[in-house]
């Protein structure tokens, strides 16, 4: 049986919503063990002086669970 759980986060990016997207994915995988997909659940921009600056995303990230065995502290 796999068991999956879903964590957020938010990431940014000065250059678009893809990259804060992809930055987002890239540095939850570097934490998570089998992450299996994600989706976009807002998006944000910082505005100065009437320019973008800044594009944020919340994400919701899933990732499998390791089996019980395995994932047991001693």
């Amino acid at each position: 049986m796999t068991v999956a759980r879903v964590t957020e986060i938010t990431s940014s990016s000065t250059v678009s919503f893809e990259d804060a997207i992809k930055k987002g994915i890239a540095r939850a995988d570097e934490t998570l063990d089998q992450v299996r997909g994600a989706w976009v659940q807002e998006q944000k921009v910082v505005v100065d002086s009437g320019q973008i600056t800044e594009y944020r995303v919340n994400l919701k990230i899933t990732f499998v669970l390791k089996d019980g065995e395995s994932s047991r502290v001693a």
